[in-house]
C-alpha cells in the first residue's frame, strides 16, 4: 500500500510540474518569465501611415515590478530618436520611455519601470516603440507591443 500511496505522490507531482510548463509555454508575453514581446517596426504602422523602406525589429521584456528591459534595431533609417509611447494601434500617444540610442540601437535604459497604469496599458495592447527620423519627425516606423 505504501508502494503505491508514493506512486501517486510522484504521478502527481509530475502532472504539477507538466502543467506549470504549458502554462508558462502559453502565459502572456508580459507575465514575469514567459519570454519576450517581439516587435516589427514598420511605416504603414505609423500614424498616419508612412511609404518607407525602413524597418526594425526587437523585443523587450518585463518584470513582476514594473521594470522594463529591451531593444529595437532599425535598418535604412537615419534615426534621432525612438520612444515607448502609450496609446491604442492606430492612435499617437505620449512619450512614456524615451530610448537610449547606440548607432542603429536604441535601448530601454536600465532601471526603468512602469508604473501600475503603464503595465494596465501594455496588457491591453495599448503601449507601441517608434522611430523618429528628420524626415518623418513624428515618426517613421512604429510597432505596438503585444502582450
Amino acid at each position: 500500500m505504501n508502494k503505491v500511496l508514493k506512486m501517486a505522490a510522484v504521478g502527481a507531482a509530475v502532472l504539477a510540474l507538466a502543467s506549470c510548463a504549458t502554462y508558462q509555454e502559453h502565459a502572456p508575453s508580459w507575465m514575469p518569465g514567459s519570454g519576450a514581446m517581439k516587435v516589427s517596426l514598420s511605416g504603414a504602422e505609423e500614424v498616419p501611415p508612412v511609404n518607407t523602406d525602413a524597418a526594425g525589429s526587437g523585443s523587450f521584456r518585463v518584470a513582476s515590478d514594473g521594470t522594463l528591459s529591451g531593444s529595437v534595431t532599425t535598418q535604412g533609417i537615419q534615426g534621432t530618436a525612438a520612444h515607448i509611447h502609450q496609446a491604442s494601434k492606430g492612435v499617437n500617444g505620449p512619450v512614456i520611455v524615451p530610448l537610449t540610442k547606440n548607432g542603429d540601437t536604441y535601448s530601454v535604459p536600465e532601471g526603468r519601470k512602469l508604473t501600475d497604469a503603464q503595465m494596465q496599458a501594455l496588457k491591453a495592447g495599448n503601449l507601441y516603440v517608434n522611430v523618429h527620423s528628420n524626415r518623418y519627425k513624428g515618426g517613421e516606423i512604429r510597432a505596438q507591443l503585444q502582450p
